[in-house]
């Protein structure tokens, strides 16, 4: 149990250290906005280039992937024709609601819990891919489309290539398929400036939650019980019921997308909601919500399953 809640006290400490800097107000009233514009830019293309370019391709390609995309995918679809046929939220808005229900925090949670829960770091890997080369370079191309106003493709996808989070994750994934080890010349320092990311993008979250309260009367209550709900408890059993009657899976491949499938929403939601103002309230809620929320969820799941 100690071990398993491990992931969550280093996470928890680094959200409650950046809600104590927004209560002394110790980096001003832009904080959140540099620390925002550094992460996305700067770090978090560092951090997925070294992620991807020390992943075993034969576990980037495994059969979680297919069940992985399929389970998001699923609550991708719930959210959005809730948010957008009911609702009537703009396309924005979805797009962030609909990724805080389906996007996993499948890099700082989900590899150190991987380690302590499944007995391996590398399982995270074929979800970290399809977020990052699939779901990152459409997501971009909408929140382009949608920020700019800009509706030929052209350019759309001149601006989605160029991205720094998408272009460190092809980078990164091009080095695993090549085969290529590479030299401490060039590995260590982007994993200086990779190691970084993580603790920034939580101290910017908890910078971010001084001052607001969690399910309060933003009007958007509702987008974000929806959101957590999808994320805690249908993605994992969507995952759980293909891995298993679909693509009959071995009960430790069951484990492991079902563990994948119940983490948190990622925080990467919050930052680019952050980035192109738009559903922060939404993002940063669920984010809360399901990264407490997840803890039992997860231990339910070891228990039941493992």
């Amino acid at each position: 149990m100690l071990e398993t809640l491990t992931g969550f006290a280093v996470v928890g400490v680094a959200i409650l250290l950046g809600y104590v800097l927004g209560r002394i107000d110790l980096l001003g009233p832009h904080a959140r906005h540099v620390l925002s514009r550094l992460t996305f830019f700067v770090l978090s293309p560092f951090l997925l280039f070294v992620v991807l370019a020390q992943a075993d391709v034969h576990t980037l390609f495994s059969a979680l992937l297919p069940v992985s995309a399929i389970a998001a995918l699923a609550v991708f679809v719930v959210y959005a024709v809730v948010a957008r046929t009911v609702w009537r939220r703009n396309v924005a808005e979805t797009l962030v609601g609909t990724l805080a229900a389906g996007q996993v925090n499948s890099n700082n949670i989900g590899i150190p819990l991987s380690l302590y829960l499944l007995g391996s770091a590398a399982y995270p890997a074929p979800v970290i891919l399809l977020q990052l080369l699939v779901f990152t370079p459409v997501t971009m191309a909408i929140f382009e489309a949608v920020t700019t106003g800009q509706r030929r493709p052209f350019p759309i996808l001149r601006r989605t290539l160029t991205n720094p989070i998408v272009v460190g994750s092809v980078l990164g994934v091009a080095v695993s398929l090549s085969g290529w080890k590479l030299p401490p010349i060039v590995l260590d320092p982007a994993q200086l400036i990779a190691d970084a990311c993580v603790p920034i993008l939580l101290i910017s979250y908890g910078i971010s939650l001084h001052g607001q309260r969690v399910l309060g009367p933003s009007g958007r209550r509702r987008d974000i019980v929806l959101a957590s709900a999808l994320k805690l408890f249908a993605m994992p059993l969507i995952a759980w019921a293909v891995a298993r009657f679909l693509f009959q899976l071995p009960a430790h491949d069951v484990l492991i997308v079902t563990v994948l499938a119940a983490l948190p929403t990622a925080q990467n939601v919050f930052n680019y909601a952050q980035r192109f103002d738009v559903g922060e309230t939404i993002a940063r809620d669920t984010v809360f919500v399901t990264t407490l929320g997840c803890v039992p969820i997860l231990i339910g799941i070891t228990v039941l399953l493992g």
